[in-house]
C-alpha cells in the first residue's frame, strides 16, 4: 500500500476532480437514502442514462417507503417494466413493507444489508452515501481503476481490501462516487482517458504503458442467434396472452404473447412484423404472426387492447405492439 503522504494526495486529487466535473445525476441531488436505494437497486443492471428515466417516474409514483410498499405488485412491477431482473423489484417492495415495520430508514451498514435484495455493494453505497458511514463499494469500475492503479489482476477479494484502505474516512459518499465516476468516465475498459485523470501520475499500470493489460480481461462467451414467432390473436378489442407465475424466476405476474408451445394447435396466417431483442448472450430475432383463435386456450387469457398499457407486459411484448403500431401507421 502507498506511504500516507501520496495516499493522501490521491485522495485530495480525487476529491477535487469529483468535485468540479462530477455528474448531473438526480439521486445525487438528494440525502434521502430512499432515494439512494432505489437508485442503487435500479443501477445494479442498468446503464446510468437508461436508469434515469426510470428512476424519476418510479419517485414520482412511490416518492417514500409507505407508497411502495403499500401498492399492488403488478403496479410496482409495471412501472419497473424495461429495467429487467423483476426479481428486483420484487425484494423493493418486500424492503419497502420491512422499513415500513422498521419505523425508518435503517441507518447502519448491517441493517441495510439485511434488507431483501441488498448485498455488500448496495449497503456499502447507501451507508456512505446517504449516511456518511466509513464502507468501501465495489463495482466493476472501481475494480477496474484499483486494479490499474496497482497493475494488479483484478481479484475481487484483494480489491475490496484495497478500497477499503484507499477510501476517505471524513468523506465517504463523495469518495465511493469519486472512484466509480473515475472508471465510468475516464478510466475506461477501452482507451480509458489517461491524460485527463487527476490521479494517473500515480497509476502504475499507466506508469508501466500497460493499462489497457488491466484487469485482465475474461473470455466472453459467444451470442447465440435464436429465432422465435408469437401469436397475435386478436378478437373483438383483445388479444389472447399468457400470465407468467408470481414466483417464476423471471418476469414474475408479466404478461406474454403466446408462442407455439402455448398453443399447439394454432397456426400462423401472416406476417405482421419483425423484430430483434437481445438477452445476456442470447439474441432473438422474433416474427409476430396473425393467428386464428384455437379451440382451446391453455393458459391464455383475453386481453383489452386498450388497457395494454396499465398491465405489467414484457419488453418482447411491447416491442411486438410497437412493431403492430408501425405497421398500421404505414
Amino acid at each position: 500500500m502507498w506511504p500516507a503522504a501520496k495516499l493522501k494526495r490521491f485522495r485530495v486529487n480525487l476529491l477535487r476532480w469529483f468535485g468540479e466535473q462530477r455528474r448531473d445525476l438526480p439521486w445525487r441531488r438528494t440525502k434521502d437514502p430512499y432515494a439512494i436505494w432505489v437508485s442503487e437497486i435500479m443501477l445494479q443492471q442498468t446503464r446510468v442514462a437508461a436508469a434515469i428515466p426510470y428512476f424519476e417516474r418510479f419517485l414520482a409514483r412511490f416518492p417514500n417507503c409507505q407508497a411502495l410498499a403499500a401498492a399492488g405488485e403488478e403496479e410496482v412491477l409495471r412501472h419497473w417494466a424495461g429495467l429487467g431482473y423483476y426479481y428486483r423489484a420484487r425484494n423493493m417492495q418486500k424492503a419497502a413493507q420491512l422499513i415500513c415495520e422498521l419505523g425508518q430508514f435503517p441507518p447502519a451498514y448491517d441493517a441495510i444489508l439485511k434488507l431483501p435484495g441488498v448485498g455488500d455493494y448496495t449497503a456499502a453505497a447507501v451507508a456512505s452515501i446517504a449516511f456518511n458511514l466509513p464502507h468501501a463499494t465495489v463495482d466493476g469500475n472501481v475494480v477496474r481503476v484499483v486494479s490499474r492503479l496497482f497493475a494488479s489482476n483484478g481479484d475481487r477479494k484483494r480489491v475490496v481490501e484495497i478500497a477499503g484502505k484507499l477510501l476517505d474516512r471524513q468523506q465517504p459518499g463523495d469518495f465511493n462516487q469519486g472512484m466509480m465516476e473515475l472508471g465510468a468516465t475516464l478510466c475506461l475498459p477501452k482507451n480509458p482517458h489517461c491524460l485527463l485523470c487527476p490521479v494517473a501520475k500515480m497509476c502504475r499500470a499507466r506508469g508501466l504503458g500497460a493499462q489497457d493489460e488491466f484487469p485482465a480481461q475474461k473470455v466472453k462467451p459467444k451470442n447465440k442467434e435464436i429465432e422465435r414467432a408469437l401469436f397475435w390473436i386478436e378478437r373483438r378489442g383483445k388479444v389472447l396472452a399468457w400470465q407468467r407465475p408470481t414466483d417464476a424466476r423471471l418476469m414474475p405476474g408479466f404478461w406474454e404473447l403466446p408462442e407455439k408451445e402455448h398453443l399447439p394447435d394454432t397456426t400462423p396466417t401472416r406476417e405482421l412484423g419483425a423484430f430483434r431483442h437481445g438477452i445476456t448472450v442470447n439474441n432473438y430475432r422474433i416474427k409476430v404472426w396473425r393467428a386464428a383463435a384455437p379451440a382451446q386456450f391453455g393458459k391464455c387469457q383475453w386481453l383489452t387492447i386498450s388497457e395494454l398499457a396499465r398491465l405489467p407486459l414484457s419488453t418482447i411484448f411491447k416491442k411486438a405492439v410497437n412493431v403492430l403500431s408501425e405497421s398500421v401507421g404505414d
